[in-house]
């Protein structure tokens, strides 16, 4: 098999979650479990962090990954969904795992595969973990898929478990409210093992406590030890204020730190990611130290490979995508983009057809001028039927269904100080992120 043959067998054999939706949805570890015994449980070989949430566990995992880099440990890194290559998700050091190695596990056990049917996502734990273990990685930062307790990597025993925040995303799953969904993520919560949350939530609040109380396990809100404040930033870092409200917590009160992330939304993944770091350092793991987390957080993406979260592929016209795609995350990109001073705003828009649609409408800035398209995915709401549910919201602009052709549309439209921004759908940045780089 080659490796455009062995993609192909996963994303067209195996039920895929970002191509079909609820249908690759298994509300079940038993498939998880049976792969997990077949390749001698490889998940205990190695030491792990788990991450769930709504938004910003991929920056999360990456920034705790970049600084566990730093302070010279080998990092295996498992994110989730790939923008452009299958092996983004599967990582150590930042570097993607090898197409022989995908061709080869996926030759190797085809037969199980075919036995067993795992989901897409079942099959791609099980290669991470295997592949993590037999690399002997030193921590394997695995961020959760969907949810959290019946999620694909939750078979792993962490040193710690990380929830982001909680908002409304996959509903049909997770659940209707708040309470519902953070209990759904709060079953990554395990015996004795220490959880940060990142965003405080008064409704989600007292599920994760009692939770975290239940299973004896120490729980640590981000947002009540520490905030960050931005102090300055250009096109390629961000900086930031760190001051304590719980001085028992971190060591480094009022230090500025640098992060090469640029999204205004990092301000509240920072505090996240440096809580984590904190509990690992308290874990007997002295590499850890100031100078590894500094230059871990400065050179995240750069380490990582993180890609598609307030990236900036032109700068004339200033053209930016994000990721964020429901209507927590897209809030936060809005209200940014608001920010920005320009002349005309050209807005690449597509979503799948299974998100809250009136509620991201209502975020978005009724002064773009908007080029409705789709993803080429099942899942993708079709052009024209975007269009025609913007309309009702007085959002109009053009109807171009092919993703790439939309973005040279816009190109072509826009002048030296419009902003083009292409969002929406994570799958919509996945088609267009390297036209112009």
């Amino acid at each position: 098999m080659t490796y455009s043959e062995t993609t192909n067998y996963l994303f067209n054999s195996l039920p895929m979650f970002h191509r079909i939706g609820a249908l690759a949805y298994k509300a079940s570890l038993d498939t998880t479990l049976k792969l997990d015994e077949i390749f001698g449980s490889p998940h205990k070989k190695f030491k792990s962090i788990h991450v769930a949430g709504t938004n910003g566990k991929g920056s999360v995992s990456h920034i705790i990954a970049s600084v566990l880099q730093s302070a010279g440990y080998k990092v295996g890194l498992y994110t989730s969904p790939h923008l452009t290559d299958f092996r983004e998700r599967i990582k150590i050091n930042g570097k993607e795992i090898s197409e022989q190695e995908v061709i080869d596990f996926v030759k190797s056990y085809k037969h199980i595969f075919d036995e067993l049917q795992p989901s897409f996502f079942e099959m791609t734990v099980a290669l991470a973990f295997d592949y993590f273990a037999r690399q002997a990685v030193d921590f394997a930062v695995v961020e959760v898929g969907l949810g959290g307790r019946l999620d694909s990597t939750n078979i792993i025993s962490p040193l710690l478990s990380v929830i982001t925040n909680i908002g409304f995303d996959h509903t049909e799953f997770l659940g209707n409210t708040i309470t519902e969904i953070a209990g759904e993520k709060a079953g990554i919560i395990k015996p004795k093992t220490p959880i940060v949350i990142g965003e405080w939530n008064d409704e989600s609040a007292i599920v994760f406590a009692e939770k975290a109380k239940h299973e004896n396990a120490e729980i640590i809100f981000a947002s009540q030890c520490m905030k960050a404040n931005k102090t300055n930033g250009c096109d390629t870092y961000q900086e930031f204020e760190i001051s304590a409200l719980n001085n028992d917590f971190i060591d480094f009160e009022n230090q500025k730190i640098k992060l090469d992330l640029l999204g205004d939304y990092q301000q509240k993944n920072i505090i996240t990611a440096l809580a984590a770091i904190a509990v690992l350092q308290k874990n007997n793991l002295p590499k850890i130290n100031n100078d590894a987390i500094f230059s871990g957080f400065a050179n995240a993406a750069q380490q990582t490979g993180l890609r598609g979260r307030w990236q900036i592929l032109s700068k004339n016209p200033l053209t930016i995508c994000d990721t964020g795609h429901n209507s927590h995350g897209l809030n936060l990109s809005m209200t940014q983009l608001k920010s920005i001073k320009r002349n005309k705003l050209f807005f690449v828009f597509g979503m799948v057809g299974d998100k809250d649609l009136n509620t991201v409408l209502s975020l978005l800035p009724k002064d773009a001028f908007y080029i409705f398209t789709n993803a080429d995915i099942p899942r993708a709401m079709p052009a024209v039927d975007l269009a025609k549910r913007c309309a009702a919201e007085n959002l109009h602009g053009e109807t171009i269904s092919n993703v790439k052709d939309a973005l040279f549309y816009a190109r072509k439209s826009a002048q030296k100080d419009d902003v083009i921004f292409i969002g929406g759908s994570t799958y919509v940045v996945a088609e267009i992120i390297d036209v112009l780089m």
